[in-house]
């Protein structure tokens, strides 16, 4: 079980070597792959490879008038009122809602006896070989790899939002 210093350590650590030419698609689902690079702790001059996939889905649209619908826990239910006072002001409160799925049961792990700098730029090579788009390179801590995945879904969120918005914008849906 991680700790919250594992766990900020592995946030603070985990690179993107290589990122996905593309981003989340607005209108359907996006498939990621993914390779993690970690040092195992216990393994001198050995890199831990693990390769799969993750899932994000179409991004949701939500428009203020859904947030009627939003229980506000231990708030008065005046103060929807707000709400009301930003879109006075012409502010859009609109904003997508994204969702991942893991594909655990695919991720596979390969152990390479080099170092992580060589198994780095092997991975590189690789990747501008074959040119796969969706495919990203990961470096992260061995113990907390998943935390690198996450860290990664996060980041394409943040950056695909604009994209999104704009596609929605452009076909009259925000």
């Amino acid at each position: 079980m991680l700790t919250p210093d594992d766990f900020q350590y592995a946030i603070e650590t985990t690179r993107v070597i290589h990122e996905p030419d593309r981003r989340i698609d607005t209108f359907g689902a996006t498939r990621f792959e993914f390779e993690i690079l970690s040092e195992p702790m216990d393994c001198v001059g050995k890199v831990c490879v693990r390769r799969g996939e993750v899932e994000a889905q179409k991004p949701q649209l939500i428009k203020p008038a859904g947030f009627n619908e939003i229980e506000l826990e231990g708030f008065d239910p005046k103060v929807l009122r707000v709400i009301e006072h930003f879109e006075e002001q012409g502010i859009d409160l609109s904003f997508l809602q994204y969702g991942f799925q893991f594909k655990r049961s695919d991720v596979s792990r390969e152990l390479i006896h080099d170092r992580l700098e060589s198994v780095s730029e092997k991975a590189l090579e690789a990747v501008r070989f074959s040119g796969n788009p969706s495919l990203a390179i990961i470096q992260s801590i061995d113990d907390a790899w998943e935390v690198g995945i996450m860290k990664f879904t996060l980041d394409m969120i943040m950056k695909s939002q604009d994209i999104n918005r704009f596609d929605l914008k452009r076909r009259g849906l925000l």
